[in-house]
């Protein structure tokens, strides 16, 4: 859904218009993650907690197995 709305990755903040956020359930037990902040090239640092907080990420499974 993304590609098609957006033509790549979407940074969860400031969208024109409401889209789910969804986070892999296993990189919120890290202490920071490093997320895209609106602009190309603009990473910011934060608790992947905040994603769940303030944005409503829905925890997934979507990584593979080793």
């Amino acid at each position: 859904m993304t590609r098609r709305i957006t033509k790549g990755g979407t940074s969860p903040f400031g969208t024109r218009r409401t889209m789910p956020v969804y986070i892999e359930e296993t990189i919120l037990t890290l202490p920071r993650i490093l997320i895209n902040g609106g602009r190309r090239g603009y990473l910011v640092g934060i608790d992947p907690q905040v994603c769940v907080q303030l944005l409503g990420a829905k925890p997934v499974q979507c990584a593979l197995a080793e």
